[in-house]
Order: C-alpha cells, then structure tokens, then sequence
C-alpha cells in the first residue's frame, strides 16, 4: 500500500479491526514479477482493494479465495482455501455461455433435414455449393425421428379430461426427460437408448460422425454454432421469448454445420445444468434464497409439428425464508414454478406458482389484452378446479406485461464461497 494513512483508511473503510480475518477472492493478479511482491486485486466484503503480496511459493490464481487477517496497517496472508465445488461449476459455465443454441431453433433445423438431406462438407479449394445435398444417412435419419417421436406435443394434454394422476406423469415424464437429468439416468441405468433429449441428441451426433468417418475427438474440435439472443442476458432465466422463426427453406446445412449446431444445443442444456447446480450450491447459507433450484428448457412440438420452447424454473424454500428463520418440518417446504412460453395466437404467457403444504397462489402475466382477458374469464374455473384437488386459493390474478426478472450475477454471486 502507498502510506500507512492511506493504508489505514481502505481497511477502516472495509471494517476491519485489528487481529481480525476474512476471505477475500483474487479478482486479478496484475503482476506476478514486481520487485515488491505480486500486486493483486483482491475483492473484500464486496470491495476492490489492490495489495502488493508477498505470497512465497503460494500459487495465485484469477479466482482463487483466500484467508487474510489485518495487522495494523497490514494484510497479511493467512493461506489459500482449497478450491470450493461450486467454483469450478461456475468456470465450466462461463466457458459454456457464449456458444449455446437454442433448443427449439436447434429441432427446427433438424426436422428440415428430414426432408432437404444434407450437403457434405466441401473439399479444399471447392465451393460450399458445388456439392449438392444428398439424402440423411439411414442412421441419422432414425435417431432423428426418435428424437421427434418422443417430444410433448400441443395435442398431448387435454384439459378437463379429469384424468389427472396420468396427466401429472406425463409432465414428470417429459421433464425427466428433457437432458437436464442425463448422467444422473445414466448412472442408474447405462443403456444408450434411454430416451432423453441430451442423449438423444448425442445418438444424431454419433450417427453423423460415423457416415463422415469420423471420431468424437474431431466433435470436440468444432466450434458451436450459437444463438445471439442468448448472448443478450446470458445468465437469464426465463429468457424473454421471441417468436420462433418460420422453418427455413433455402439452402441445405452441410454436415459439418449440423455438427456444429447440435454441439451448441448440448451446450445450452449443460449450461442449464452448470447454472442450477450452482445456483443451489450459492443458495445453501442464504435464509433468504431458494435451497435448490431447477431451470430447464422444455422442447414440445405445436399440433403443426413445429418445434417450441417451454422454460421451466421449480424452486424450493424448506425454511421460513421471509423471516429467516428455520423450521424443521418438512411440510413447511415452499416450491415455486415460474413457466415462461410463447403461442402462437396467445402470445407470450408467464405463470408463477406457489406451493406451500396446502396453500397455493398462482399469476399469469400475458402481453396481449386479447389474452388478457380470455385468461381472467377462466379463472374462476381454475380457482374452482384447485379448490376441487383440497388446496386453499389465496392469490390467483392475471396481469398485463412480462413479471420483472432477477439476473444472476457471473462475476460474483455464481462463484461465491462462504466460510
């Protein structure tokens, strides 16, 4: 530091005292090679503070935690935490960001080569359109069809139908379902053909490797193709919908294309894996944060067998999270639903439900005033139909707009570490 004032002053300013310790995160080393030390930029109590350290034989990184305690007018160097869990989910996700593909545009290219094939790859010197576009490989062509066969469709659900213990297995069957869940039904049952979206996905990828005479170390060598709008609030969730553009018409993909976007699409749903792994890890000293969250991107198929999206956030609360305080009764357990997704003639629509033992309160938020006002004639009957399976109603309206949506924070909420 310049001045022991001046030195006095920052650590005051960080409420500090004397003979006292605290973590702090290396936001940067500046320098590693100065006469006095490595210079760091160490973020303390939600504070930046640049530091001339003498660190020894201790390796810093960008990232890294460390235990320091103030002596006088100094910082010293307590040591280095060992690497936190989450820490590492939260890099594997910031490498993950830039290159997702968006699910539903992702199955709308897919289901177009069903009938425009693919063009192979162009040879050195040749142009992209002097080789024509031959049918799918059979292979490629049967995991495809699988892959659709198997998605939720517009038609699947009829309301009033009265069969509610299938309806609510079939939910739970599409959102196990939906590749969020993958290694976890890989690790209980090992068989390939287990029909998840994730895996579903990796049998295109293998069919198309293998018509190339390829291996997946040169699958792991392609650059995703990515979606910009998800680039806009990356770490968003629900993302603000769009409506799906028109399936495409021209040009065929080559195959190396189709690789490069079905690598994209496995990375969006690693990212909704790697952000609730550690959303949940960032919620656990939190009285006020949900102690486990899922975000899920949900694929279904509209009645004209075009691909759209259904994003799915389920949150729990096991604890009386408005005062704080905790309970130990399991029936206290609060789960909230957030359900964002775009129709055609509705427009976007976005539900928020709470449920909390027998309690439970929903929202509706539509864009359009035409649906605005369908949805508040139905929701008498939709009060009735919850009162009917014994909950008690005591919130349930339906607002014009888009709620207001909570942005996680990449540079330091996803990758804190609590002593």
């Amino acid at each position: 530091m310049p001045d022991a004032a001046s030195a006095r002053v920052q650590l005051d300013q960080l409420k500090l005292t004397n003979r006292e310790a605290t973590l702090a995160r290396v936001a940067e080393v500046i320098n590693r090679q100065s006469p006095a030390g490595a210079q760091l930029l160490l973020d303390i109590r939600g504070q930046s503070l640049a530091v001339q350290a003498a660190i020894g034989d201790t390796s810093l990184e960008t990232g890294d935690w460390v235990k320091v305690m103030r002596a006088g007018n100094e910082l010293q160097l307590m040591g280095k935490l060992a690497q936190a869990p989450e820490a590492g989910i939260a890099r594997a996700l910031a490498q993950r960001l830039p290159w997702q593909q968006s699910i539903d545009s992702g199955l709308a290219k897919l289901l177009a080569t069903l009938t425009q094939g693919l063009r192979q790859d162009p040879l050195p010197g040749q142009l992209p359109s002097a080789r024509p576009a031959q049918p799918l490989p059979e292979g490629a062509r049967l995991a495809i069809e699988q892959l659709v066969n198997r998605l939720p469709s517009g038609n699947g659900l009829t309301p009033g139908s009265g069969s509610e213990s299938a309806t609510t297995q079939q939910v739970r069957q599409w959102l196990s379902e939906s590749g969020l869940f993958a290694e976890s039904r890989l690790a209980q049952n090992p068989t390939a053909q287990l029909p998840d979206l994730k895996l579903a996905l990796g049998r295109v990828i293998t069919a198309l490797l293998a018509s190339q005479g390829s291996t997946p170390e040169q699958f792991n060598r392609l650059t995703p193709i990515a979606t910009p709008e998800l680039m806009q609030a990356p770490l968003q969730f629900p993302q603000p919908m769009t409506t799906p553009a028109a399936r495409s018409d021209g040009e065929p993909p080559s195959v190396g294309q189709m690789l490069r976007l079905l690598a994209g699409m496995l990375n969006r749903i690693t990212v909704n894996q790697l952000h609730s792994q550690v959303l949940t890890a960032r919620g656990g000293g939190d009285a006020t944060a949900p102690a486990s969250t899922l975000l899920l991107d949900l694929p279904w198929l509209t009645p004209q067998n075009e691909p759209r999206l259904a994003q799915v956030r389920i949150e729990q609360y096991p604890e009386d999270h408005e005062s704080g305080r905790k309970t130990t009764s399991s029936t206290a357990t609060e789960w909230r639903l957030s359900l964002a997704m775009d129709l055609d003639d509705a427009g976007p629509l976005h539900f928020d439900i709470a449920l909390r033992q027998q309690s439970v309160s929903a929202r509706v938020w539509a864009e359009k005033q035409m649906t605005l006002r369908k949805v508040n004639q139905e929701l008498p009957a939709l009060r009735q139909s919850l009162t009917d399976l014994g909950l008690e109603v005591t919130d349930l309206e339906c607002r014009r707009g888009t709620p207001q949506s909570s942005v996680t924070r990449l540079e330091h909420r996803l990758v804190d570490t609590r002593a």
